[in-house]
C-alpha cells in the first residue's frame, strides 16, 4: 500500500518545519474523501507563511551563520589549545633542561656553576627568571624580580642525579630512573604577554573569518533573493493588472543564461499566454456584446417605432371616430325632446349605442395617455373608508341589479397614492367582479395591513379564470368568456388600464384564481395614517339656466357646427359659429361682443390650430371659458396640451357633461 505523496511545498514527515497536527495538510484523510494531490480537476492546499525574501534570508543566512560559527569556533579552539600546549611545552622544556644541566653542580654545591646555568637559560629568551634551590639551602636566581606574578607563568622540574647518557631535555615530565632521588628544584617563569597577544590575534582572526563568511553568505542570499523576488513581484503586478482588467499587461521576464529553463521564466511565460488568451477572449466578448447591443438597439428602435405607429394609429382612428360620434350625440340629444312616441325608443337606442361607443373611445384615450406617460400621480393621503363609501354608492345599483352582495372592509386604514388613479383601479376591478359574480354571489373589497404597506383585495366567487388565461387577462381587448363580444360585458380594456395605472403608482396587480373557486385581484400601496376627510365629495351640480349665454363654436366640420348650434340654441344660448382659426381670433379681437364660452376643435382648416385659438381667447377675453373639444389622443398632442394648461373635452362629449360645464359660467350682461 503506497503512502500519499506530500503536497508541493510541504516538508517530509519528521523533518524540521514539518506540518503540525493543526495543519490541514497534515490531517489524515477519511476513507472515500477526494485526494488533493494536485492532479487535474482537483485542488491542492499550499500553505504559505511569511515573506519570500525573509524566508530566503532565513534559509540562506541562518545555516551559513551556524556553519561558519561552528567551524570558526572549532578551528579557533584548536588554535588556542595548540598555542597553550606550545607555550607550556617550551616553558617546561627550559625547566627540564636547566634541571638536567644543574644536577651535578647542585649536588656538589657549586653555586657559580649554577649561576652560569641560570644565566645561560635567560639568554635563550624563552624565560624571564630562573630559580634553582635545594633543601641544603642552596638558592640561585637569575632574572629580574617582579612585584606581580599575574603576567608570569611558572614551570617546575626536579633535579635528580642520573647517568649522563640518559639525561635528555625532552624526556617526559616527572620521569626518573629507578632509584633516582630528587636533590633540588628548578623553577622557570615565562612572560604571558606575547602568548596573550598571539591568543588575541587568533581570536580576532577567527571572528574576522566568521564575519567574512557571514557577509559573503548574506550577499549571496541577498542576490539570490533579489533574483527570485524581482521576477515574482513583476509576475504579481501582472496578475494584479489582469485582475483589474488590463489584459494587455505582460510579465516581460527575460531569461538569462543557457543552462536549462528557469522555473520563474516558465511561470512568466505561462502567465503571458494566459493574458493573451484573456485579451483575445475579451475582444471576442466585446465584439459579441457590440453585435448583441446593436441588434437589441435595432429591435428596441423597431419596437418603439411600432409603439409610436400604434399610438398614432389609435389617436388618428380615435379622432376620426369621435368627430361623427360627437355630432351624433349632439343631434340625438337635440332630437330626444321633440321625438314622437313611436320615434322615442329608436332615439333612446341610438343614444345608448352612442354612449357605448363613447365608453370605448374613452378607454382607448386612457390607454393612449398611459402609454404616452403624460400622467403624473399626485400623491396624497387617502382614507379608504371615504373611498369605499364613494364606490359603494356608485356600484350599489349595479350590484342590486345583478343580485350580488357587495361588501366593503376598510379596517380604518389609509394609503398614500393618487386619489383619482386609485379610484379608477378599484372601480374597474369592482365592475369586473360584478360582471362575473353569479346571482346570489358575493363581491368583497377588503384592505388589510401587510409588511409592505396596505394590501387591497377584490374577491368574487364566480367561475374563476383558468391558468392558461391568467397571464393574458391584462392585455388589451382580451376577454376570457366573451367570444361573442357582447358590449354589455365590457370591451376588455378595464384590466389593461388597471395594470398600467398600477405600474404608474409603483405597484403591481396580482391575480389568484381557480376554476369554480372565484378570483382575487390584489395590489399593495404605502400605508398612511387615516385622515378624517381626504376624498372630498364633488359639489352637486345644480341645473342652471343657460339662456343668454354667449358661445363661440369653432370647428371645420359642418355637421358638428350644425349639431352644436341646434343643441346650444335649444338650451337658450346665443351661438356664433366659425370654421377657421383666423376667423375665431378676429372675432375675439373685435371687442364688440364678450363671449362667455369658447368651444374650439383642435384640427382646423387653414393656418394654425385650436391651441392657437384657445391661447388667443385667454389673452383677448380672459373671462371667457376656453375649452378645446377634440378627438385627438396622440401622445404628442396630450403632452402639448398638458404643458400649455389647455382644458380638454374629449369627443364625443356627452351633452349632460357639456351642459354641466357651461353652467359654471353665468351669462354675461349684454354690452
Amino acid at each position: 500500500m503506497s503512502t500519499p505523496r506530500p503536497a508541493e511545498g510541504s516538508a517530509p514527515a519528521g523533518a524540521a518545519g514539518a506540518a503540525t497536527p493543526a495543519d490541514p495538510a497534515a490531517q489524515p484523510r477519511s476513507p472515500g474523501a477526494p485526494a488533493t494531490s494536485g492532479s487535474p480537476g482537483t485542488s491542492s492546499t499550499l500553505v504559505v507563511r511569511g515573506n519570500l525574501q525573509r524566508d530566503l534570508f532565513r534559509l540562506g543566512v541562518v545555516p551559513c551563520a551556524a556553519v561558519a560559527l561552528a567551524l570558526t569556533g572549532w578551528f579557533t579552539h584548536n588554535r588556542l589549545q595548540t598555542l597553550e600546549a606550545q607555550f607550556d611545552a617550551e616553558g617546561q622544556a627550559v625547566a627540564r633542561q636547566v634541571a638536567a644541566m644543574s644536577d651535578l653542580s647542585l649536588y656538589a654545591g657549586d653555586v657559580p656553576a649554577l649561576q652560569n646555568v641560570a644565566n645561560a637559560a635567560l639568554r635563550g629568551g624563552q624565560v624571564m627568571r630562573v630559580e634553582i634551590s635545594n633543601s641544603a639551602g642552596v638558592y640561585v636566581t637569575a632574572g629580574p624580580k617582579t612585584e606581580s606574578l599575574a603576567q608570569l607563568r611558572m614551570f617546575t622540574s626536579p633535579v635528580t642525579l642520573r647517568e649522563a647518557s640518559r639525561a635528555s631535555a625532552f624526556a617526559p615530565a616527572g620521569s626518573t630512573a629507578a632509584g633516582d632521588t630528587p636533590i633540588g628544584l628548578v623553577q622557570t617563569f615565562r612572560d604571558t604577554t606575547a602568548y596573550a597577544r598571539e591568543r588575541s590575534r587568533s581570536l580576532i582572526a577567527g571572528i574576522g573569518i566568521a564575519l567574512v563568511a557571514l557577509l559573503a553568505a548574506w550577499a549571496s542570499v541577498r542576490h539570490m533573493a533579489r533574483t527570485v523576488a524581482r521576477p515574482l513581484r513583476r509576475v504579481s503586478r501582472t496578475v494584479a493588472a489582469l485582475e483589474a482588467g488590463h489584459f494587455d499587461m505582460r510579465c516581460e521576464v527575460v531569461e538569462g543564461g543557457t543552462r536549462g529553463t528557469h522555473e520563474l521564466a516558465v511561470l512568466a511565460h505561462d502567465i503571458d499566454r494566459l493574458a493573451e488568451r484573456l485579451q483575445h477572449n475579451r475582444q471576442v466578448s466585446e465584439e459579441r456584446v457590440r453585435e448583441a447591443t446593436a441588434v437589441a438597439l435595432q429591435r428596441m428602435a423597431e419596437a418603439e417605432q411600432a409603439a409610436l405607429s400604434r399610438a398614432r394609429f389609435l389617436a388618428a382612428a380615435s379622432h376620426d371616430l369621435r368627430q361623427p360620434l360627437h355630432a351624433m350625440g349632439l343631434f340625438i340629444d337635440g332630437l330626444l325632446p321633440s321625438a314622437t312616441a313611436a320615434q322615442r325608443p329608436a332615439v333612446l337606442r341610438l343614444q345608448e349605442s352612442t354612449e357605448f361607443m363613447g365608453v370605448l373611445l374613452d378607454d382607448l384615450l386612457e390607454i393612449s395617455r398611459l402609454d404616452a406617460q403624460v400622467l403624473t400621480p399626485a400623491i396624497t393621503r387617502i382614507s379608504l373608508a371615504a373611498l369605499f363609501d364613494q364606490l359603494d354608492a356608485q356600484h350599489a345599483a349595479a350590484a342590486i341589479e345583478a343580485r350580488v352582495r357587495l361588501r366593503w372592509s376598510d379596517r380604518g386604514l389609509a394609503v398614500r397614492t393618487d386619489a383619482a388613479m386609485l379610484q379608477r383601479i378599484v372601480n374597474n376591478l369592482v365592475a369586473n367582479a360584478l360582471r362575473h359574480a353569479p346571482a346570489g354571489g358575493t363581491v368583497l373589497v377588503a384592505a388589510r395591513r401587510s409588511p409592505a404597506g396596505v394590501r387591497i383585495e377584490v374577491r368574487d366567487n364566480g367561475v374563476g379564470i383558468a391558468p392558461i388565461h391568467q397571464g393574458r387577462i391584462f392585455e388589451e381587448f382580451y376577454q376570457v368568456a366573451n367570444t361573442e363580444r357582447d358590449r354589455r360585458r365590457g370591451f376588455g380594456l378595464g384590466l389593461a388600464i388597471c395594470a398600467r395605472i398600477a405600474t404608474l403608482l409603483g405597484t403591481r396587480i396580482t391575480v389568484r384564481s381557480a376554476l369554480q373557486a372565484g378570483s382575487t385581484f390584489a395590489f399593495t400601496l404605502p400605508a398612511a395614517r387615516a385622515a378624517d376627510v381626504v376624498l372630498p365629495e364633488p359639489p352637486p351640480v345644480m341645473p342652471a339656466p343657460l339662456a343668454g349665454l354667449r358661445c363661440l363654436v369653432v370647428d371645420d366640420d359642418p355637421a358638428i357646427l350644425d349639431g352644436s348650434r341646434a343643441l346650444l340654441a335649444q338650451w337658450g344660448c346665443e351661438v356664433e359659429c366659425v370654421t377657421t382659426g383666423a376667423e375665431a381670433i378676429a372675432r375675439l379681437g373685435t371687442g364688440d361682443i364678450h363671449f362667455d364660452a369658447v368651444l374650439c376643435d383642435l384640427q382646423l382648416a387653414g393656418d394654425g390650430d385650436g391651441v392657437d385659438v384657445i391661447e388667443a381667447a385667454k389673452r383677448l377675453q380672459p373671462d371667457a371659458l376656453a375649452v378645446l373639444v377634440s378627438g385627438a389622443t396622440g401622445p404628442e398632442v396630450l403632452q402639448r396640451l398638458r404643458h400649455g394648461g389647455v382644458m380638454l373635452l374629449t369627443k364625443p362629449v356627452p351633452p349632460a357633461k357639456l351642459r354641466a360645464l357651461l353652467t359654471t359660467r353665468r351669462h354675461a350682461p349684454v354690452a
